[in-house]
């Protein structure tokens, strides 16, 4: 798994796959009482998190560096491609919380590059 020049481990889980619906809808009331729809196609903004599950998907504390760094630079653009080859275009998404949260698996006072991370990758196609 890849993202931008970033190397992310395979077994990165996205958790949110199908909790997405590209069909937008919104719904009205007219004054005579009848229901108004309006239903469109949502081009881009597919909300994707990338997790491990506790057992899988640890990174390295070079890794959650190098993924925070890239973070700070407003409005990157990237390319995602998961380990099924699919490939997107992605921008962190900073709408829900923190666009990359890393979490020790060992907690150490003073860890080192290669300690083991939990982390969450917050993005969204554009």
């Amino acid at each position: 798994m890849q993202l931008d020049t970033i190397t992310l481990p395979d077994d990165l889980l996205w958790i949110n796959e199908f909790e997405w619906n590209p069909v937008q809808q919104t719904t009205q009331r007219s004054l005579t009482g009848a229901l108004l729809v309006q239903e469109g196609l949502l081009v881009h903004g597919r909300p994707i998190i990338l997790s491990g599950n506790g057992e899988a998907g640890w990174v390295s504390r070079l890794t959650v560096k190098s993924l925070f760094a890239l973070s700070k630079a407003a409005n990157k653009t990237m390319s995602l491609t998961l380990a099924d080859n699919r490939q997107f275009t992605v921008i962190f998404d900073r709408s829900n919380g923190a666009p990359v949260e890393a979490q020790q698996l060992i907690p150490f006072a003073y860890p080192e590059d290669s300690e083991q991370y939990l982390i969450i990758i917050r993005l969204l196609t554009v």
